[in-house]
């Protein structure tokens, strides 16, 4: 079941409702409607959070449409998209509608994503208020207690020791300096490859330190212009830019007391590094439109897949924001250097995607954990959490095998097993580099039919009695087992 925030988008003109759901889709499950009516409909039958309308159609105006949504659905974010911004307009359509925020056409697709994303974490925002303000009535002082409970259970969901790995690997020292840094009050540089779980780590630090009890913040840098990353960490006032309809608080003053996260901030451009210096050198922010500086405290823990210190030398990273960030640095290993966490990486994993996708599975065979340990996994945990992802909506057994593996991971996990049976594969005669090639091309076929030679030959175009023959050239066998000829 999709759990990302479910938006509404409603448009007479099909084509711009096909073009405003393009730019939201990745980040949201989207509806569309055509009209009123079939809005209203979906409405009915879906737990909407959001609800984009277009002022101008047919039937009914985006107005008197958000009008109704209010009525029946008051907690839902509204937003209008309108080529009309004549303040009397607006503020008529506030009064009516309760409109959350006006989007100018023609729009930039950055500041839709950015706006509907703000008015998603808005409905969160109530829903949570609204939930809390039910439990302080129902339970009067026993709250306190009961959230006090929550916020140790969250602790506990986070500390080092939930950072899954087996013993002895790479982690274990990794997660040692970041348990000693968590209780300083310093700001941290996390370095490592995409995927590898970097933001877990700024997690368990912030969980582990004595802002616990305070917000924890994070804001991917690489994934949204300056534009938009300013308004996101230092807020904005009313009028800054078009679309800004109303005050906004930053993600650095919502987590005042607490720590902020900024993944991937070797991506950031040359001109916000001097932002965000200035930020880092006195704590203070001003919101863009603003003339005032607000002082706020903040932890600041950053994460990059870049060198920043090759970046440095490039000139491409300032040198002094450079120091500001990493008064420690913490590297996160890749998984092809933890391949002994994988098997428990997987079977947990596992067991986490059969909770949420409501289908159980009994664990994965010996032969899919040998492709899976095998694999060199480019894309890290990320990347094998999406494989195990597809691999169990692909089970037909109560157990994954390798049939169910993509065929990249296969033919990634053959070449690796093939590679040390091949005398001079990278370099030397011809003849031996295509041996190499169809060793592997065998065994990830043979994998994926789970040993069966028909099946095999059938795909290979052999007889069984030439495959046999081929296996026994390279002494490919059940298991990945190899022999040199």
């Amino acid at each position: 079941m999709d759990s990302r925030p479910v938006i509404l988008i409603v448009d007479d003109e099909p084509r711009s409702v096909e073009v405003i759901a393009r730019v939201l889709d990745e980040d949201f499950e989207v509806l569309t409607a055509t009209g009123a009516e079939a809005a209203l409909r979906h409405l009915e039958n879906n737990w909407v959070q959001v609800v984009l309308a277009d002022q101008r159609m047919p039937d009914v105006t985006g107005v008197a449409l958000l009008a109704q949504v209010r009525e029946r659905w008051p907690d839902i974010a509204r937003i209008l998209v309108t080529g009309y911004t004549d303040p009397d307009d607006m503020i008529r359509a506030i009064n009516e509608a309760g409109i959350y925020q006006f989007i100018a056409k023609p729009w930039h697709p950055d500041q839709l994503l950015l706006t509907v994303r703000n008015a998603a974490r808005q409905f969160q925002l109530q829903r949570e208020h609204d939930r809390l303000s039910i439990e302080m009535k129902l339970l009067g002082p026993t709250l306190e207690t009961r959230l006090a409970n929550r916020r140790d259970r969250i602790r506990q969901g986070f500390h080092f020791d939930t950072l899954i790995r087996a013993t002895g690997s790479p982690l274990d020292e990794t997660c040692r300096v970041a348990a000693q840094v968590a209780t300083f009050d310093v700001p941290v540089l996390i370095l490592g490859e995409t995927g590898t779980g970097k933001e877990l780590l700024a997690r368990a630090i912030h969980y582990g330190s004595l802002r616990s009890d305070r917000p924890f913040q994070a804001e991917n840098c690489g994934a949204i212009p300056d534009e938009l990353l300013e308004s996101e960490l230092f807020g904005h006032k009313r009028g800054a830019f078009t679309g800004a309809v109303a005050n906004r608080v930053g993600l650095l003053e919502q987590a005042d007391g607490g720590t902020v996260f900024l993944d991937e901030i070797g991506d950031v451009s040359p001109a916000f590094q001097v932002k965000l210096l200035r930020f880092l050198q006195e704590g203070e922010i001003r919101p863009v439109g603003s003339n005032e500086s607000r002082h706020v405290n903040v932890r600041v823990i950053a994460a990059t897949h870049r060198d920043l210190g090759a970046e440095v030398r490039a000139g491409r990273f300032r040198q002094d924001l450079y120091y500001r960030l990493a008064s420690m640095e913490l590297q996160v290993p890749p998984l092809r250097a933890r391949p002994g966490d994988i098997r428990l990486l997987a079977e947990v994993t596992l067991d986490r995607l059969c909770t949420t996708h409501g289908k159980a599975v009994k664990g994965l065979t010996e032969d899919a954990i040998a492709c899976l340990e095998a694999y060199d996994w480019p894309g890290n945990v990320r990347e094998l959490q999406n494989e195990l992802t597809r691999a169990l909506v692909l089970a037909e057994r109560d157990r994954l095998g390798p049939e169910c593996l993509s065929a990249r991971v296969l033919a990634g996990a053959a070449q690796q097993v093939g590679a040390a049976p091949i005398p001079g594969a990278d370099h030397g005669p011809l003849r031996d580099r295509v041996e190499r090639v169809e060793a592997a091309i065998l065994l990830e076929t043979l994998l994926r039919f789970r040993w069966n030679k028909s099946k095999a030959a059938k795909e290979l175009g052999l007889s069984r009695v030439g495959l046999r023959a081929k296996l026994e050239r390279y002494g490919l066998a059940p298991g990945g087992a190899t022999r040199s000829h």
